[in-house]
Order: C-alpha cells, then sequence, then structure tokens
C-alpha cells in the first residue's frame, strides 16, 4: 500500500512539475518567428503576430493572441488577406480525461476578411494551399457511416463572436461588398439544454443594403447528431434602389431541428411577415445525396404584388397612337441550369393575389421538381365570378427552355378581367376558354413567335363594345336609300346570346377559323386572327339579319333581312376598328335586286305566252 501511495505522489509531483515548466519556464513566444516562416514558407504571404502569445496549461488549457495578420498577393490593392485583433479560448483540462468538455470563454474580436479579384482574374486565395501528399483513400465518405460520440458533458461558458467583417473586392467588375457580423453570442451551453443565441449582421451590397438581427435558443443532443434552434426570430430592413418602395421588411419565426446522423433539416415557419405578406409553412430538407431532396408546405393570405412594383411611367398613348412595332434588342435567355441543383415537391396556397391589376382569390398549387424539369400538376384559382384549372410543364435542362400547359377557364366575367388585364374594353360576357399547347423560350418576343397553341371558347350573354352592328346596319340601309345623314346618340354596342369559336397559334399568328356570333337581331360568321407580334387584328366577317332591327334601337324593317353585309375588324388589341365593306354590300343588294328582276320578267313572259 505504502508503495502505491508512493507511486501516485510520484505521479502528481511529475504532473505538477511538467506544469509549472510549461507554464512558467516556457515561452511560446519564443516560437513565433518559426511559425511566421513556416506559414510563409507554405502560403508565400507574409504573416505577423504583433501581440504576446499567452497560455495556460492547467487547471485548464487556454490560449489568448492576438495582432495576426496575413497578406494578400503583392500587388493586390489591399494589403492584408486577413486580420484578427484578438482570439480567447479556455477548455478545462481535467473533464476531458471523463469525455467532459468544460469551456469557460471562446471569443473572437475583429476578423477582417479582405477577399479581393484583381483585374486579370487572380484572387486572394490564389496560391495558398501548400503542396501536400495526396490522402490515402478511405472509406469515410461511404453511405451509411455515420459518428456515433457521445460526450458525457459539455459545458461552455459562452461564446463571443464580434466586430467581425468580410469585404469582397471585384477589380474586373468595379463592385464591392462589405459584411459584418456585429455580434454573435451563444449563452451558457450544455447538451441536451437550450441556451440563448443572438446576431446582428449587416450588409453593403452595390444596389442594395441589409440589417438582420435575430435571437433564439439553441440545443445540441448528447451524441452530437441532433441540433435544435426554436422561436428563431429573425427581423431583416433591406434598402436601395432595386428595392420595391425603397425599403422593405422581412421578419420571420421558426423551429428548425438537424439531425446529422439522416442529414436532413426541419423547418416550421410560425410566422412570416414579408413586406406586409403574410404566411406560414414547414419545409424538409435532405441534404445526404448529391441533390438535395425538398418537400414544403406553403400557406399565404393576402398578397398584393402590384404594390412591391415602381409605378408605371409610360406616357398615355393618344388617338393617334403608333402601330405597335416589334423592337429588336438583344435578349438572352433564362438560365434555369439552377433547377437541376435540387429536387422539391411544393405545395402551395394563397388566400388572394393581385398583380398587374388582376385581382384572383384560393390559389392552390401543388408542384413537382426533378431532374430540372418542374411539373405544375394543378392550378387553380377562382377569378372575376369564375374558375381557373390548369397544369403545366418546364423543362429547363437545356439553354433554351422548352414548357407546355393545359389551361380553361370556365364561367369568368370577361369585361373586368380583360379591362384589368389589358386595358382592354372591347368584349363583355361569362366566358368558358380552353387552351392546349407548347412553346420554347422566355424571351417575351420569342414566347409570342414559338408558340404553339390549340384551343376553343364559348361567351354567353354579352356584347361587342366599340360597335353598333344594327346601327351600322340602318345607316347602311338609308344610304342604299340615298339618305346620306348619320344618326348619333346610340350606344356603340352590340348585343349577343352566344360567340363561339376555335382557335390555333401558330409562328406568332392567331387564327379563329370559325367565329360565330348568335344574337336576336344579327348573325355573324366568318373568320380571322391577330398578329401576335404586331399586336393587330385582322377579321372579314359576314352579318346577316334574322327578321328585323326591331329590338336594338330599331324600327321594324325587314329589306335587308336576309341580305349578308360584310364587316371588316382591323387596327389594334387597344384600338380595333370596325366596319362595313358598303361595295360588296351594294354588289350584294343589286345582285339580289336583279334576281328578283329576272324572276319577275320570267313571270311577266310566261304570262305573255299563255302560261297559266
Amino acid at each position: 500500500m505504502k508503495v502505491l501511495k508512493w507511486g501516485v505522489g510520484v505521479l502528481l509531483l511529475l504532473v505538477v512539475g511538467l506544469v509549472f515548466y510549461v507554464t512558467v519556464l516556457f515561452d511560446p513566444n519564443d516560437f513565433k518567428p518559426q511559425i511566421i516562416a513556416a506559414v510563409e514558407k507554405q502560403t508565400g504571404r507574409t504573416m505577423t503576430i504583433d501581440r504576446d502569445l499567452s497560455w495556460t496549461f492547467f487547471p485548464s488549457l487556454g490560449i489568448e493572441a492576438g495582432g495576426i495578420t496575413l497578406s494578400n498577393p503583392k500587388d493586390f490593392a489591399e494589403k492584408q488577406m486577413v486580420a484578427v485583433n484578438q482570439i480567447v479560448a479556455n477548455v478545462a483540462l481535467m473533464p476531458l480525461l471523463s469525455k467532459e468538455i468544460q469551456v469557460s470563454e471562446l471569443k473572437l474580436d475583429g476578423l477582417q476578411l479582405n477577399l479581393e479579384t484583381a483585374k486579370d482574374g487572380r484572387n486572394s486565395f490564389d496560391g495558398l494551399t501548400g503542396k501536400t501528399e495526396a490522402a490515402a483513400p478511405t472509406n469515410a465518405g461511404k453511405s451509411g457511416t455515420h459518428s456515433n460520440i457521445t460526450l458525457a458533458g459539455l459545458n461552455i461558458g459562452g461564446i463571443s463572436v464580434s466586430n467581425a467583417q468580410v469585404r469582397l473586392l471585384d477589380r474586373q467588375q468595379g463592385t464591392e461588398n462589405i459584411f459584418t457580423l456585429s455580434s454573435l453570442t451563444l449563452g451558457k451551453l450544455a447538451l441536451e439544454q437550450y441556451a440563448p443565441l443572438a446576431y446582428q449582421f449587416s450588409g453593403e451590397m452595390p444596389q442594395m443594403t441589409v440589417a438582420s438581427k435575430g435571437e433564439g435558443q439553441l440545443k445540441i443532443s448528447a451524441n452530437l447528431q441532433q441540433v435544435d434552434l426554436k422561436d428563431f426570430s429573425i427581423e431583416n430592413t433591406l434598402k436601395g434602389a432595386s428595392i420595391p418602395n425603397g425599403e422593405m421588411q422581412a421578419n420571420l419565426t421558426a423551429n428548425i431541428h438537424v439531425d446529422t446522423a439522416k442529414q436532413v433539416l426541419s423547418l416550421v415557419l410560425s410566422k412570416l411577415d414579408l413586406a406586409d405578406i403574410l404566411g406560414s409553412g414547414d419545409m424538409t430538407v435532405a441534404y445526404g445525396s448529391k441533390v438535395p431532396k425538398v418537400e414544403a408546405k406553403l400557406a399565404f393570405a393576402d398578397i398584393d404584388l402590384d404594390k412591391l412594383l415602381p409605378p408605371s411611367t409610360e406616357p398615355e398613348k393618344s388617338s393617334e397612337a403608333a402601330q405597335p412595332k416589334v423592337v429588336d434588342t438583344v435578349a438572352t435567355e433564362t438560365d434555369l441550369s439552377g433547377m437541376k441543383a435540387v429536387d422539391m415537391a411544393l405545395g402551395l396556397s394563397i388566400k388572394s393575389l393581385k398583380v398587374a391589376g388582376l385581382t384572383t382569390d384560393n390559389w392552390v398549387m401543388n408542384a413537382q421538381l426533378n431532374n430540372g424539369i418542374l411539373e405544375l400538376q394543378k392550378i387553380t384559382a377562382d377569378l372575376y365570378q369564375g374558375k381557373l384549372s390548369a397544369s403545366a410543364k418546364v423543362d429547363g435542362r437545356n439553354k433554351v427552355a422548352s414548357y407546355s400547359f393545359n389551361s380553361s377557364l370556365s364561367q369568368v366575367n370577361l369585361r373586368p378581367l380583360l379591362t384589368d388585364a389589358a386595358k382592354v374594353d372591347m368584349l363583355a360576357g361569362t366566358a368558358n376558354i380552353n387552351a392546349k399547347g407548347s412553346g420554347s423560350s422566355l424571351i417575351p418576343v420569342n414566347i409570342k413567335k414559338n408558340l404553339d397553341v390549340n384551343g376553343n371558347f364559348n361567351i354567353a350573354d354579352g356584347a361587342l363594345y366599340g360597335i353598333n352592328i344594327p346601327l351600322m346596319i340602318r345607316n347602311a340601309q338609308a344610304k342604299l336609300k340615298g339618305d346620306l345623314s348619320s344618326p348619333k346618340g346610340e350606344e356603340q354596342k352590340t348585343d349577343f346570346t352566344s360567340l363561339s369559336g376555335s382557335f390555333t397559334v401558330k409562328d406568332g399568328q392567331a387564327n379563329n377559323p370559325d367565329l360565330a356570333m348568335l344574337s336576336p337581331l344579327v348573325r355573324l360568321s366568318g373568320a380571322g386572327g391577330a398578329n401576335l407580334l404586331q399586336e393587330s387584328l385582322d377579321y372579314r366577317l359576314t352579318t346577316a339579319l334574322v327578321d328585323s332591327l326591331k329590338g336594338q334601337g330599331g324600327k321594324t324593317s325587314d329589306k335587308l333581312a336576309g341580305v349578308e353585309i360584310p364587316l371588316l375588324i382591323s387596327g389594334t388589341f387597344a384600338q380595333p376598328k370596325f366596319s362595313l365593306d358598303t361595295d360588296a354590300l351594294f354588289k350584294n343588294k343589286l345582285k339580289d335586286e336583279a334576281e328578283k328582276a329576272k324572276d319577275k320578267l320570267k313571270d311577266s313572259l310566261f304570262k305573255k305566252l299563255g302560261g297559266h
């Protein structure tokens, strides 16, 4: 027993002696020149350590350093790539023997990173990586192998990061971005217990500034594989010319869970407030595979995108406005290659949505993104007393995107829809419209050129605005009698009970081969189309009176009943023009009168020749 006691005593004496030597007689500053020389040899950069190094060995392992810099390449404008004002770390020694980590303090202050890209394309990291022998391949990266470390305890007195800044300077583009982490603090942390976390951050970019702050509660599991961040609230303020109305608030509150063993992140978004757009939802991200897989469900209240868009500065067009022209501008395809970087399943609902003047409600959308193909499996919404139902697919795998769609509008009040969407007031009624098509390119002009669509429409109990066909017929009838006066005061509108037809779109041209309009007074039929690039109309229709004009401002008169009257529609979408082809009308009338005269002459001759 005596021998054991003496052995323990000698061991303790040796430990105390070693601690005394390391902490009192051993000065780490004696090695500063060797440390600086080794770094310079490995990186080719200049390193400085202005302040003395200090450290402790017992009862805690600790180090404090400051005034550390590492230079950029010699000819860079920013001399220092890295600068650190102070680093402090202290870890209790004896608890480590029992798999317990006790950290009294972790502190980083005044970290400065100046990352520069020179005009010739070189950057701050060029030449930093030293030559090292290739590591032997291991099985560590194989799927299914995860660390299963369990600590007996973890106690951190506090973590503090302050005054950290990253500057990104691009001499090629002439831009500078500055990101500042003013503070990041983590309170007393122990395994399986929540600790307060807070940060304050700002960013300065050429077109925008960001100010962000947040706080929450952080917990780490005993096996270090589960991380929870609850009641995590973030407040962001964005300012700049590119921000709607110059300034925008973006705030959220969420609970976040990370399972490093399963490589899954889960987020429950209890509150989202983005420029007064309120929402909530949940999301899971499986990040273990080469392509992350995301599943999300999001629900939003009322969204008014028009409030976020800058007001139109276009002057109002006069009645003599020039015809629309196809502007040949240089445009580039939208790069959708990022769609291959993630697979996603999304469920989205919106209570109401206002955009480009359109007011819609009760949006529901289910979407799948897989291998660069976005499939909108279901899109439904209520709009203008009717329903929208659609599906679509966008293929972003190639340089020029392609798409297809199948959509229908049912029982939609057409006049306010057209007025709000296109400022066109020419057609009213309850519409049912079906369209199925495909196309390629997302450049606006190319969309019109490459669109290939087949569809049909039926509009009930409506009216054509800007034209009064019965009035035009009465005027034509009066001219046949020699009355050249033009009646005024009647509304330029033609009522109908049904307007229907089919249509195709190809090579920028919309064609409607079978337009048919029915009303108690007038029958209208014919064909025509529209040039989508020029936004121009070209219809050649035929109208015919059913019996009389009585019913829409006319008196009973059947002299033109049955006579086909050509009607031409031209002009633009915004300013259509309607006109009767009076020359053809006169020819038809004369032909009809000639036929009647022939019949009368035949009857007269027949009687004279003794016919009965």
